[in-house]
């Protein structure tokens, strides 16, 4: 059984920075991806980014590239998400997912979720 636990979320000022972790037990990993997706009130649960676990390629949305970074640690079990430049409207519970998604920015192609942490950017 997998199980997923994020942290590192927090309230932060715009234009600031957080680092999310995501730890995960109950297996090891060869083709899969661990990626990170948002979710605010009201709206649809979002792709964030994605890193292949074997080679670290990582995967990132459109409002991501540039500001976020994935990155993964094989000895800990841990995928990390950087996040720098922050802005209001990243507001939302991030969630880490792993699994072999055919889409990697579908969220229901991932089978296993975390409990989510929340980050709060404030303007």
């Amino acid at each position: 059984q997998v199980h997923m636990v994020e942290s590192g979320g927090g309230l932060v000022q715009a234009g600031g920075s957080l680092r999310l972790s995501c730890v995960v037990s109950g297996r090891t990993f060869s083709d899969d991806f661990v990626g990170w997706f948002r979710q605010s009130p009201g709206k649809e649960r979002e792709f964030v980014s994605t890193i292949v676990w074997s080679d670290g390629m990582p995967y990132y949305s459109d409002s991501a590239t540039g500001r976020f970074t994935i990155s993964r640690d094989n000895a800990k079990n841990t995928v990390y998400l950087q996040m720098d430049n922050l802005k209001p409207e990243d507001t939302a519970v991030y969630y880490c997912a792993a699994g072999r998604p055919s889409l990697l920015r579908r969220p229901w192609d991932y089978d296993h979720w975390g409990q989510g942490t929340q980050v709060t950017v404030s303007s």
